[in-house]
């Protein structure tokens, strides 16, 4: 049997309950054997033994549920699905502007000329767009529920405003039958229209947050060129699609090209930025036999490769296929919403219409008249806006206080999990580190002839650790004296450094090798700086003349003056701090006991960081990834917490669900302070949304009546829905002013 696994677009799909009825949908048909459907991206990830169903099938069970499944190439799933959800974003972009056009008038003429003998009529008309055109969705969405048996907020916001919408007409058309009794005849226009237009504000919201899901993958997939230059039989070279490239073809990939496959150097010398994968700072030489990973960028020399892994085998097509299998955000607190709106609802008709009966049955002179307002004032008054609000208004307020320090959140899962992490893996180069090699100490500057000659020779080389050396000697007193012009038979030696010749003396400049290699002897001093610079983990640049050392220099990459303090804080908090590094045991020993970590892994590859959070996870952590390249993408999406720095890579910070935006480290105690205060105003936002609707529909339906006479008007019921909507945006607005350690 074979079993065949695809992604398809899904549409129709507008919160996390419906993921679990396309998930049932799709479970319950013969031979499927895993379904993850993701709301974050509208899709749905489905394997099925194709011997049993098709997917023909697939999509026929998702339109018996009620949505849409969309059967495209395993290619363009992605495309098609984006941009759908951009038409989605769109389209309610122009709803919502729309609706508020037309619903701010309406609560002006409501609040302020409800008893002029206009106000009805106008506010008929503004009312009926909102309700019917911009709304019309909520009405959709919600007889699609209504035909599967089955209830979510859309049928909780179409039902209230509905009736209100439709008593209001029949109010408009027929106010004797109210006056005629001694009432007066109530139009709740403006209620069902604010209410639309606050749930479209929070769908918006959702969408907008969705909407960059997404693009990391689009920029994983552009690390790759979309053609490559393969040299023929005949040892001609022609530009060809990526998508043509087979294994054992020889490639040519010229200077600042990124390279398009996975394979091995077969002639040439280059230095090649693996940062995107390893993480790590320093490009790596390469030559004959030396292999290169597609997604990565090759420096100032031409190579000439032969690919050994093509399309989805290569390392970077794991990665992409990785992250979007662990991306996206199903809202904890928003799916607690739904669940129980799906028990809501039901419940809340059956009060309305046993309340009516109750009514008709014993409600003596006026029965029907009072039923049938209580019928009405029960609906209007388990309006969900309140519940609706409770997530977005606080989330945005928690990301306005987290914007001011320095903290991008982009979901409510996110939120909802920090305040519960238990363990935090940090990567090192970028996020304990600064990311970039620096000059630490150096030995022999004074003597000017051989920094300036030191100068000249690095301001020419094309060694990564070129820059950093010629950065320092420019700050140095010998910046004045260059003699760059003065350079001849300059000789670059991969791997181990360069040899020159400056106003006519001969200088080498390089690794230990190097000098070994023509006959130059360490000793002495020299011999005891190496050796304590290498137990501090520095890299080391001799440089000597034909006969002598003359100057030494350790370089490293600095840690940030933020991390011992933030690492500390996080270590109070009783949360366990892990290092991982693709650098080798010795640098991050010493860069782990200069900050404080006691748990530290080298010579990691982006897949093992994944595996370790994976593990921390299985033994009961909760875990928070911090890493700043796209070698972390993978472990990002797989934690529960991801977080990316925000001078790092762009990939890292699209997968990633929080961004630092500074260098500081400490934002990140801070990011763990404002989740938990901001998820505790989102519970405290649903608690009075929900202790509301408790208190408020018995009231509505007459519960009071018998005790003291007291019946709660159609008018009054719509002012307790409007205050029980600004008293959660007000609980929201105080993390505003909340104060975050620092």
């Amino acid at each position: 049997m074979a079993t065949v696994e695809r992604t398809f677009p899904v549409t129709g799909m507008t919160c996390a309950s419906c993921v679990l009825h396309v998930e049932k949908a799709l479970q319950a048909t013969p031979g499927v054997e895993s379904v993850n459907v993701n709301l974050a991206t509208n899709t749905a990830q489905v394997g099925w033994d194709e011997a049993e169903t098709d997917d023909r099938a697939l999509q026929k069970a998702v339109q018996d549920a009620g949505y849409g499944l969309l059967i495209t190439d395993e290619g363009e799933a992605m495309s098609t699905a984006e941009s759908a959800q951009q038409e989605r974003m769109l389209a309610l972009r122009k709803r919502l502007v729309a609706a508020i056009i037309l619903s701010v008038p309406l609560v002006v003429i409501g609040m302020f000329f409800m008893h002029a003998p206009w106000a009805n009529g106008v506010m008929w008309v503004l009312s009926t767009p909102v309700a019917l055109v911009f709304g019309r969705q909520f009405f959709i969405n919600a007889w699609k529920q209504a035909r599967h048996r089955t209830a979510n907020m859309d049928t909780l916001v179409a039902l209230s405003t509905g009736v209100a919408y439709a008593f209001s007409v029949f109010n408009v058309l027929y106010p004797s039958f109210w006056t005629s009794r001694g009432l007066e005849a109530h139009v709740y226009f403006e209620a069902a229209a604010v209410v639309i237009t606050f749930i479209l504000l929070g769908k918006f919201l959702e969408e907008r947050a969705k909407a960059g899901t997404s693009s990391a993958i689009r920029k994983l997939m552009g690390l790759r060129p979309n053609t490559v230059l393969r040299v023929a039989s005949d040892g001609a070279a022609q530009e060809v699609p990526i998508a043509e490239v087979n294994v054992d073809d020889i490639l040519i990939v010229r200077p600042g090209e990124s390279i398009a496959v996975d394979g091995v150097v077969v002639d040439g010398e280059s230095y090649v930025d693996e940062s995107m994968i390893s993480g790590e700072p320093v490009p790596v030489a390469k030559s004959a036999g030396a292999a290169l990973l597609a997604g990565t960028i090759n420096q100032k020399g031409s190579l000439r490769m032969r690919a050994q892994r093509v399309g989805a085998a290569t390392l970077l097509a794991q990665i992409v296929r990785t992250v979007q299998e662990a991306q996206g955000s199903k809202a904890p607190v928003q799916k607690l919403v739904d669940k129980i709106a799906a028990v809501f609802v039901p419940v809340v008709i059956g009060i309305a219409v046993v309340s009516a009966l109750l009514w008709w049955l014993l409600g003596g002179e006026h029965a029907f008249t009072q039923g049938l307002m209580a019928l009405v004032t029960v609906l209007v008054i388990a309006c969900p806006c309140a519940l609706g609000l409770a997530t977005p208004t606080a989330i945005m307020a928690g990301m306005g206080k987290g914007a001011e320090n320095g903290i991008l959140i982009k979901d409510a899962e996110s939120l909802e999990r920090a305040r519960r992490i238990t363990a935090v893996v940090l990567d090192k180069t970028g996020t304990i580190t600064e990311g970039r090699p620096e000059v630490q100490e150096a030995i022999g500057l004074e003597d000017t002839e051989a920094a300036a000659a030191l100068l000249a020779i690095e301001a020419r080389s094309e060694h990564p650790l070129a820059e950093a050396v010629v950065d320092h000697l420019r700050n140095a007193p010998v910046a004045s004296t260059n003699g760059a012009a003065n350079v001849i038979r300059f000789e670059s030696l991969t791997g181990k450094g360069v040899k020159a010749e400056v106003s006519g003396t001969t200088w080498i400049v390089g690794n230990r090798r190097l000098l070994e290699e023509n006959g130059i002897r360490i000793a002495g001093e020299w011999r005891d700086h190496e050796r304590r610079w290498q137990e501090a983990a520095r890299t080391v640049v001799w440089m000597a003349d034909a006969t002598t050392v003359r100057a030494a220099l350790a370089i490293a990459d600095r840690i940030k003056p933020s991390a011992v303090e933030a690492i500390a804080r996080l270590k109070a908090e009783g949360i366990t701090v892990y290092m991982q590094t693709g650098d080798a045991r010795r640098t991050a020993q010493v860069v782990a006991a200069e900050v404080g970590i006691t748990e530290f892994r080298s010579e990691v590859l982006p897949k093992d960081k994944a595996a370790f959070v994976a593990g921390l996870q299985q033994q009961g952590h909760v875990v928070a990834m911090v890493g700043d390249g796209i070698n972390d993408s993978e472990a990002l999406a797989k934690a529960d917490v991801s977080i990316a720095m925000g001078k790092g890579s762009d990939i890292a910070m699209d997968v990633a669900r929080m961004t630092l935006i500074s260098t500081d480290l400490n934002a990140l105690p801070r990011a763990i302070e404002l989740s938990r205060r901001t998820v505790a105003v989102i519970r405290q936002n649903l608690f009075w949304a929900f202790v509301y609707n408790v208190i408020g529909i018995p009231i509505a339906a007459g519960a009071l009546y018998p005790v003291n006479g007291f019946l709660l008007d159609p008018m009054i019921a719509g002012a307790a829905m409007a205050l029980s909507s600004v008293s959660v945006v007000g609980n929201s607005l105080r993390l505003r002013w909340a104060r975050l350690g620092k």
